[in-house]
């Protein structure tokens, strides 16, 4: 009786709210489809808000708890799709309740492929049909299903549709001898009223023509992180504790039928009591259809309990795996964000999740569940950056390390970063004109005061304990900070007392920021070994083996070229070491014409086993759409095991996503740095002698100077590992013939012909000759340890074995001075101010998510100041009259029109302005 009582009472609010409700959900299907979950709250919030005031809408002012799920959503059926894999956050569900109650139908952006992997697994009893565009056949399969009312799936569509579905988009049926029918083109053909279309894309962020959103219901099925992170905890304890996780599903599926026969049993006495007819106590078979139902209500209900009570259990047993689900989830997308810094830098969730779960495997085991958990942080985190710095670009590498700090769950969770730190350290300031005077202009810059004194604004309403720091500081005494301004390492010098100890590290960062942002990348490079370790800022070389070894006959591997960067030399080197050289490795440069000598290629390649290599995929645009319908028919029966895929391409936006995102990706640039630059050089040819050193030290050389700009080269040139190579050999060959090294000609191949070859400026020709003489010369043989700079830093190193050479690079200083250039000090200014602004401005392309923690209310506030502030700033509107009668309209005086024409633009802009900045 109360469980009828109960339902009765719900039954009755639903009703007094059902306007509202209705309201709301029609327009969130109708509207808010293609948006985020925060925007789609932002949008319910304000609606309700308008709903309570009008008691025509809903019955109870307060409280009205809207939810999509709750008035369009079936339980039993929403439980089904998070069993075929709907993640089970109420962003997702929404989707799914859009998709099944929209009149129009779904196209969903799906970068993950999460919405693929539920209507495969939905539709899997209904013969679900799956199509592309690129399928020679997709029509005849969509006519089949349109006639026979089989479900159908075309997937991943680009930007643009086929015009010949537009009456299907449509719905345009017609009667024709009584059957419902539709037009495809020239075909007319029965439309069936079982027949269900779903469209899915893999943008992540593509622009549809308003035509087409009017057409289909637009649904952004990116996964969230709180379903991501669900995802993750079941993958986690199914690999600890797979008993567990086999009885959650268990619990789970048993707790779906429970639910369905419980329901089925309502749905039969009300069934029964409503057919009855006279007294139903004088209906026996009624009576005994009531004692039945009561008794298997009863015995459902029983077992719910115990389901229910027993995966609370489960539950709390799961929750110990919960810090390494959330921190794996935020790496997601930390990955995600990546692709706004380059169209190059995409990973698929499904390589995310492998990798996960090889980590999982492969981490360090613990009978200590706390020890245990830190274990799969650690090591999965490693992991990550090291695959992601595969494919990553030189100037990226470390920008990636700061995000996996600042992303990192532990240090957010002990209130180390702000949010309006980090933006502040990203962009010192905007907008506030500084009223106050300069207290110290004999060294404390104008650029450096206004920073401290927007600092101080900025941040005052986020971090109120720590406002007496800055402004007030830097008038109090500004010579306390005077040797960090001066110091050649100001991340390592000390605060003055007490803001030494009250600051965290990143604030003090926000200092070095402000007085010597020529430095920030040292502090950036500090910060990242205090927080994550010294492997964070010291990514692997270049491995192919590796690379390799990831891949398999069905997974291409992608080279993502940069100026400078040749990975043939290497691939070719590879492919001989596996046995895979001469007509066993077939490549081609695509261009014109190319296309189907290439596809060929590839089509041989898969039965007999052998490599290929497609160069320069990015001048072939056009052709990249065929390519990848040739990438999506890889599969193991078609390919043979030995078989391989290599591809070449500068970084291009037009290259396929889903080559991207499930090819294995890598960059061969030159490392950063001397030290690092001549490891890799050395390690890539095991050659022992002294001139080698010298060789490599100076390919090192000439590949730095790169990044002083103008100051290192008139020209830049792109020197890469094939000028090295070639000289590695013609050293080779004249050391091992001639008794006396023949420098002349040794100098003059590799400085006129090797490297001077790409030179066109005579300056330069000039200056990399003077650099390779104090290389290739007789001291560097003969002397012990022949200096290559003044200071005395760096010095040929001893004759030796390989592995003594090895150890003896790796202890070079991991920074250069200007001097083993032939450079002042102060050129170093230039260049890390250069690399200051190209790391914070991919850094804040990585900001696109709106959640990222703390602060956000006084990031606000500040952004409403900044806005006021230029507000005021804006000057008043011309009087169009006065003008007039002060410049009239004259033949003889045409800039008077133009001026006053001008005036009235003015007027519209500032105005459109005003409006635009009135943020409040």
């Amino acid at each position: 009786m109360l469980l009828w009582s109960k339902a009765a009472e719900d039954l009755q609010n639903t009703y007094d709210n059902l306007t509202g409700d209705v309201l709301i959900s029609a327009g969130v299907m109708a509207y808010l489809g293609a948006f985020t979950a925060s925007f789609r709250q932002d949008c319910t919030g304000q609606w309700i808000k308008l709903c309570q005031v009008n008691p025509l809408l809903t019955h109870k002012v307060f409280p009205y708890d809207f939810s999509l799920s709750k008035t369009l959503g079936d339980p039993i059926k929403i439980r089904a799709w998070n069993i075929a894999g709907l993640p089970t956050d109420s962003f997702s569900i929404d989707n799914g309740v859009i998709t099944s109650n929209s009149r129009r139908w779904p196209l969903m952006i799906d970068p993950q492929g999460q919405a693929n992997k539920w209507v495969k697994n939905s539709e899997k009893d209904n013969k679900l049909n799956i199509i592309k565009l690129t399928d020679d056949d997709y029509m005849r399969t969509l006519e089949n299903c349109i006639q026979f009312g089989s479900p159908l799936l075309l997937e991943n569509v680009g930007e643009e549709l086929d015009p010949s579905l537009e009456p299907l988009l449509l719905k345009q049926t017609f009667k024709q001898g009584g059957v419902e029918c539709i037009k495809l083109g020239e075909s007319v053909i029965e439309y069936s009223p079982e027949f269900r279309f779903y469209i899915t894309t893999k943008l992540r962020n593509p622009h549809y023509l308003p035509e087409l959103a009017t057409k289909v219901s637009l649904l952004n099925f990116m996964i969230t992180p709180e379903g991501l992170e669900d995802q993750l905890l079941g993958i986690v304890v199914a690999k600890e504790r797979p008993e567990l996780e086999e009885e959650r599903n268990a619990l789970i599926l048993q707790s779906a039928a429970n639910n369905r026969q419980l329901k089925e049993t309502e749905d039969k006495i009300l069934e029964t009591l409503s057919s009855s007819e006279g007294n139903i106590l004088e209906d026996e078979s009624a009576i005994q259809v009531l004692d039945s139902a009561k008794i298997m209500s009863n015995e459902i209900t029983k077992k719910q309990k115990i389901a229910e009570e027993t995966e609370i259990m489960i539950a709390e047993s799961r929750e110990c795996y919960r810090a390494i689900a959330k921190h794996s989830s935020v790496l997601f997308f930390t990955i995600a964000d990546l692709t706004n810094i380059d169209p190059m830098y995409q990973y698929s969730l499904s390589w995310f999740v492998n990798l996960y779960i090889n980590s999982i495997q492969d981490s360090k085991k613990s009978k200590i569940l706390e020890k245990r958990v830190m274990y799969l942080i650690d090591h999965f985190t490693y992991n990550l950056f090291c695959n992601v710095c595969r494919s990553l670009f030189e100037k990226d590498k470390l920008l990636f390390s700061f995000i996996l700090c600042y992303s990192d769950v532990s240090i957010r969770s002990k209130g180390e970063i702000e949010y309006s730190d980090l933006i502040f350290l990203m962009t010192g300031g905007v907008g506030l004109q500084n009223t106050l005077a300069n207290p110290d202009p004999s060294w404390l810059q104008e650029k450096s005061w206004d920073e401290i004194y927007n600092d101080s604004t900025f941040l005052k309403m986020a971090t109120p304990s720590l406002c007496f720091f800055r402004r007030d500081a830097f008038i109090a005494g500004p010579g306390l900070f005077k040797p960090v301004f001066e110091s050649k390492d100001p991340s390592n010098v000390p605060l003055p007392s007490p803001w030494d100890d009250k600051l965290s590290d990143l604030q003090k960062m926000i200092i070095v920021r402000c007085l010597r942002p020529d430095k920030i990348v040292p502090a950036v490079n500090k910060y990242v070994i205090t927080k994550l370790g010294k492997n964070f800022v010291q990514p692997p070389p270049f491995d192919l083996s590796k690379s390799y070894m990831d891949s398999n006959a069905t997974i291409p591997l992608v080279f993502v070229l940069s100026p400078g960067a040749d990975p043939m030399a290497s691939l070719l080197k590879f492919a001989t070491d596996k046995d895979m050289g001469g007509n066993n490795f077939q490549s081609i440069s695509l261009g014109q014409g190319q296309g189907p000598i290439a596809s060929k290629m590839i089509s041989t390649a898969m039965q007999n086993g052998t490599w290929v290599c497609l160069q320069n995929c990015h001048l072939a645009v056009s052709w990249m759409s065929t390519l990848e319908k040739i990438c999506e028919d890889f599969s193991p029966a078609t390919c043979h095991e030995d078989f391989r895929l290599w591809l070449t391409s500068y970084p291009s936006p037009k290259f396929p996503v889903t080559l991207l995102q499930n090819g294995v990706k890598m960059t061969n640039e030159p490392p950063t740095g001397l030290r690092l630059n001549i490891l890799q050089s050395y390690m890539s040819d095991p050659v022992w002698e002294k001139l080698l050193y010298g060789l490599c030290f100076f390919h090192a050389l000439v590949q730095e100077r790169r990044k002083f700009g103008p100051l290192g080269w008139n020209i830049p040139y792109g020197f890469n590992e094939t000028d090295l190579h070639i000289s590695i050999r013609q050293l080779q060959l004249f050391i091992n013939q001639y008794d006396e090294v023949p420098f002349e000609a040794i100098t003059y191949l590799t400085g006129e012909c090797n490297y001077g070859g790409r030179v066109t400026d005579n300056w330069d020709r000039r200056l990399l000759n003077t650099m390779l003489a104090d290389f290739y010369n007789r001291d560097v043989v003969e002397k012990p340890s022949f200096p290559f700079s003044p200071s005395g830093d760096y010095v040929t190193p001893p004759k030796s074995s390989y592995d003594d050479y090895l150890r003896f690079i790796k202890e070079l200083p991991v920074s250069q001075h200007p001097e083993i250039f032939g450079m002042h000090e102060n050129v170093d200014i230039s260049k890390d101010l250069q690399q200051t602004k190209l790391l914070f401005d991919s850094l804040l392309l990585t900001q696109g998510r709106g959640s990222k923690g703390g602060g956000s209310s006084g990031t606000d506030n500040a952004l409403y100041d900044i806005a006021n502030d230029i507000l005021t700033k804006i000057p008043n509107n011309f009087d169009i009259e006065v003008s007039l009668s002060k410049y009239p309209v004259l033949y003889k005086e045409s800039m008077n029109t133009v001026l006053v024409q001008e005036m009235e633009r003015y007027n519209t802009y500032g105005q459109t302005f005003c409006i635009e900045f009135d943020v409040k």
